[in-house]
């Protein structure tokens, strides 16, 4: 399972901001925002203040994303059949 904030880079144009200006509003390191910028999960701390800042729900700028059984890797163990 991924993260995407795709929705908060959009936000933040529609807000005329740039991330310098919401890390700076609540308070960020330039670190917190690399995770973000890399789709890395952050805690619910940030994403409060975030919400606070530009004034919306998290749901207005983050989706997560499921990845496809393709995608997962695969151990041998769990490819093993149980004996009965």
């Amino acid at each position: 399972m991924t993260v995407s904030y795709k929705k908060l880079w959009k936000l933040l144009i529609d807000k005329d901001m740039t991330k310098t200006d919401l890390r700076r509003a609540i308070g960020a390191s330039s670190s917190t925002f690399s995770k973000l910028a890399h789709g890395e999960f952050v805690s619910g701390d940030l994403m409060s203040r975030i919400c606070e800042a530009l004034d919306c729900n998290v749901g207005d700028m983050m989706d997560i994303v499921r990845e496809s059984p393709e995608s997962v890797p695969t151990t041998k163990r769990a490819n093993r059949k149980v004996k009965a």
